[in-house]
């Protein structure tokens, strides 16, 4: 049949290295167990503006044109057969990752690990999943959760993010009462504060190389103290990088009264440095989350975990979080968290949003945290 015969939508495509283009195509009608979903609110990523950037994310390059966003939440259009939950007017929030619900880690609930798992708006499937910067989406039943009546599109598309400190704080173990050190305050920094005192926690601190963002965390309840580290010369030695990051880490425990360190710290920076003092802040014991995707390869001082039986350990995506996240997200646990988003733009001005994400303060001086997009 000719495309011809169907209605057209836009789309902001992503041909190459800060070349987004707003496209016309059709809109095919969702096949089985798919449904289509109207987006009305996608929340730029860091991983979305490498890709903008760079044209890749990682070891991941675009091999073709893609549709960047995955952090979305919309509003069912149409059901294809055998959808049976949604209904169309429903609103529901769109988990980008889609496994295959059958290998050993789907079955066990870890489908993040599942080898066949491909993800809106990622180049590492060929060809690549378009992702939810567009006016319309087909996409599998089974990864739509529909919204709580209280949880508005905006929010809703916080818990794609929320989710992956859901499935952080899991793997942690995080529990009511202990103390919480948060490395880096972005967008993912922000919602580890903001879980860890929903759940409870004695204590959250927040470290970053940003005073406007400390200040913000602070301002807003997510975090009780804060430390700026100061910038510095790279150091010329792997010896010196490991002396500077046990002193720094030392000089910030001081400040915060805590010189034992900390239960959990969420690594959420991906830097070098902060991985290497995440180690010193915990507590012996303790855990350290790693959060952050950056250095691929790093130095670590890994003598003064083991023998004090600090767990190093990593996370990946979420699994099983979405419900969850809005449930939170629409409880008013997460005091504040709406004042995560900063910007909001329209989808023809896309490009412009990720010019305004990768400069981080927007023509007036403020300073950006979330972006996100409408129709």
């Amino acid at each position: 049949m000719s495309p011809v015969a169907f209605p057209m939508h836009r789309a902001a495509v992503l041909h190459g290295p800060k070349d987004i283009r707003i496209e016309d195509r059709p809109v095919w009608p969702p096949q089985y167990d798919h449904v289509q979903v109207a987006v009305k609110s996608t929340g730029l990523c860091g991983s979305d503006l490498h890709y903008y950037k760079d044209g890749r994310n990682g070891d991941f390059a675009i091999q073709n044109p893609l549709v960047l966003g995955h952090e979305a939440a919309g509003t069912v259009v149409s059901v294809g057969p055998g959808v049976k939950h949604l209904v169309p007017g429903q609103r529901v929030a769109i988990e980008a990752g889609v496994m295959c619900r059958q290998c050993n880690y789907c079955r066990s609930g870890r489908y993040n690990l599942c080898k066949s798992l491909w993800f809106a708006s990622s180049a590492k499937t060929i060809p690549h999943h378009d992702g939810t910067l567009q006016d319309r989406m087909n996409h599998p039943s089974h990864v739509l959760h529909p919204l709580p009546d209280n949880c508005s599109f905006e929010v809703a598309a916080l818990a794609e993010p929320l989710s992956v400190l859901i499935h952080a704080s899991r793997r942690a173990d995080l529990q009511q009462g202990q103390r919480v050190l948060v490395f880096g305050v972005g967008s993912i920094g922000i919602l580890a504060c903001a879980l860890a005192k929903s759940y409870g926690a004695a204590q959250v601190v927040a470290v970053d190389i940003n005073q406007q963002r400390l200040d913000f965390a602070k301002s807003n309840g997510f975090a009780s103290r804060t430390y700026c580290l100061p910038t510095v010369d790279e150091a010329k030695t792997t010896d010196e990088q490991l002396r500077r990051s046990r002193e720094n880490i030392q000089r910030v425990l001081a400040d915060f009264d805590t010189p034992d360190g900390y239960d959990v710290v969420f690594e959420c920076t991906g830097a070098e440095s902060c991985i290497q003092m995440s180690i010193h802040a915990a507590v012996t014991g303790g855990k350290v989350m790693l959060v952050g995707m950056g250095s691929r390869n790093v130095m670590l001082p890994i003598s003064a975990a083991a023998l004090r039986e600090v767990d190093i350990q990593g996370s990946f995506r979420y699994a099983n979080t979405y419900p969850q996240a809005l449930s939170l997200l629409a409880s008013g646990k997460l005091q504040n968290i709406e004042k995560l988003v900063t910007h909001r733009l329209r989808l023809h001005e896309t490009a412009r949003a990720f010019d305004l994400l990768a400069r981080g303060r927007d023509e007036q001086g403020n300073m950006v945290m979330k972006i996100m997009i409408a129709p």
